[in-house]
């Protein structure tokens, strides 16, 4: 059975509760890459719209108020590689490549 809300047929588990809903999870939990003014101005609008959802739709309040006690997931930044270790074997001395004579 093929779950659709205001029309629409949700992908994802996050997709369904945004339709249902009727919030944007970003607005509420913010992206790892933001910087410091985008996230003030994003909590701002946020505490806007939770302040309307309290008059209007308590339930979804609650879950929008605890979407902002959340912090989003910290991702690689773009275009830095993990840095890799490299193991070397331990020298005992003799140079590597040097024969030894019988």
């Amino acid at each position: 059975m093929k779950t659709i809300v205001a029309g629409r047929e949700p992908v994802t588990a996050t997709e369904f509760i945004e339709l249902a809903l009727g919030i944007d999870l970003e607005l509420f939990t913010g992206s790892a890459t933001e910087s410091a003014m985008e996230r003030a101005a994003r909590l701002d609008v946020a505490h806007e719209v939770l302040a309307d959802l309290r008059e209007s739709d308590p339930e979804t309040a609650a879950y929008a108020a605890s979407l902002l006690r959340t912090l989003p997931l910290k991702t690689q930044p773009i275009g830095r590689r993990p840095r890799r270790r490299v193991s070397r074997p331990a020298t005992t001395g003799a140079t590597a490549g040097s024969a030894v004579a019988a």
